[in-house]
């Protein structure tokens, strides 16, 4: 093995190792701004429960729902029939 490509590849991978931390800082930044802003709290929890809500419906086989959907109290039946059903109030 030679010398010098071994430690050319050790100073690679110190390179690598001090890249990846600085990344993290950069991150663990943002995720502070993040925790501290409740209104974006708010957002990231709505869009968290929106992927998990579709996640949930395409795993049962139901079809997704849109935003004018749910709006106007339309649902589908469960199944994916060709059939929707509209609440009548």
């Amino acid at each position: 093995m030679n010398d010098d490509r071994a430690a050319e590849g050790l100073d690679h991978l110190q390179t690598a190792a001090l890249e990846m931390i600085q990344a993290a800082r950069a991150f663990l930044d943002v995720a502070e701004d993040l925790v501290a802003d409740r209104d974006k709290v708010a957002e990231v929890v709505s869009a968290f429960g929106s992927v998990a809500d579709a996640a949930t419906r395409a795993a049962r086989g139901h079809a997704p729902r849109t935003d004018q959907q749910s709006e106007q109290g339309h649902e589908s039946a469960g199944g994916n029939d060709g059939v929707q059903h509209i609440k009548v109030s």
